[in-house]
């Protein structure tokens, strides 16, 4: 596969919606066809592939038109294109012919997004396998995104999968206003952001069950860090619903739209219990629904869900976080890397 950092300018000539669905990161979205454009093309091609690659040849000499007068002079003369599609086909062709006319030093990449696709699926088997992984685990509220990222700013390698994913991994994890990546576009930032690190220093990781949200971790991943170091991470009831209490201020304003989200549980912890959660919504009591939430049903959902994946997990060294500020973390952040990176 290319080296795409090689390149000034990467150009997705594909539809904006195959774009949204995943494409190499950095690459610009030129499409030669729009979404309507493509599917009116794709219709006509069934009955008449003369009249559709004619219509969409039309299509695509005017939009790349307007993308050379409107978008091209953004780029210094001298740039290193890359084009792909969907298989490094016409969509490519358009373009590759139209910036060569002009003097671009552009390439098609072989095989398109395809391609590209079926490397990342590749590297993912095994890029994942060449970590340390040190991986912290405890109960929902802990400290633990915050402790990862007082590990980034002490120095240490750190690989934020919640973050990638756009999704804290609960049931109510959603974030407000930001939906997660699909599952191919998670693979390619994931890979991106193993590539970043280096195999031989520890890498810091929460511990995640399969899916984080509706996007799945790869096997080889998890199997790395299941056989791993592991770290288990505790703070007190009150610093974790305070930390609730700001992570899902959203919620704490509709505790009515949280309980909705976690009604399909309600045989799982009794209608007796989500009565109580219930009661407690209505009446605004967030700081005992929070507490209660977490000693009902997520600690011990937590609790057999570790023990799945981290037989061995009371064995593991515990840190105990008295201060969730940044600097509190940030003191525990730095004598957790004099202990595992000297």
């Amino acid at each position: 596969m290319h080296d795409f950092s090689a390149y000034n300018l990467i150009i997705d000539a594909r539809s904006p919606r195959e774009y949204g669905e995943d494409h190499i990161p950095g690459a610009v979205n030129m499409p030669v066809v729009n979404n309507d454009e493509y599917a009116e093309v794709g219709t006509l091609h069934r009955t008449d592939k003369m009249g559709a690659y004619s219509i969409g040849v039309r299509y695509s000499l005017a939009n790349i038109a307007r993308h050379l007068r409107e978008d091209l002079p953004q780029y210094p003369k001298n740039a290193k294109v890359l084009v792909y599609c969907f298989r490094g086909g016409k969509r490519s062709k358009l373009w590759v012919d139209a910036l060569e006319t002009i003097g671009y030093d552009v390439q098609k990449l072989p095989g398109g997004w395809k391609a590209y696709r079926r490397w990342v699926n590749d590297q993912l088997e095994v890029a994942p396998t060449k970590f340390n992984y040190h991986v912290l685990s405890g109960p929902t509220g802990c400290g633990k995104t915050r402790l990862l990222y007082a590990l980034r700013e002490a120095g240490c390698q750190v690989v934020d999968l919640e973050a990638i994913a756009r999704h804290r991994g609960s049931i109510i994890g959603a974030l407000p206003g930001t939906p997660q990546p699909s599952q191919k576009y998670f693979d390619t930032l994931l890979l991106q952001e193993l590539a970043q690190c280096d195999p031989a220093r520890p890498l810091f990781v929460e511990a995640e069950s399969k899916k984080i949200g509706n996007v799945q971790l790869p096997t080889s991943m998890l199997d790395s860090m299941r056989k791993s170091k592991t770290i288990r991470v505790h703070a007190d009831m009150q610093q974790r619903v305070e930390l609730w209490r700001q992570d899902y201020k959203h919620f704490e304003e509709d505790p009515e739209g949280m309980l909705e989200r976690l009604r399909f549980i309600r045989s799982l912890v009794g209608g007796a219990e989500f009565e109580e959660w219930e009661q407690l919504a209505a009446a605004r009591r967030m700081p005992e629904l929070f507490e209660r939430l977490m000693t009902h049903h997520y600690d011990p959902a937590y609790r057999r869900s570790i023990l799945r994946e981290y037989p061995n997990i009371d064995e593991s060294p515990l840190i105990e976080l008295n201060d969730l500020s940044p600097a509190g973390l940030l003191q525990v952040a730095k004598k957790i890397r004099e202990q595992y990176e000297p």
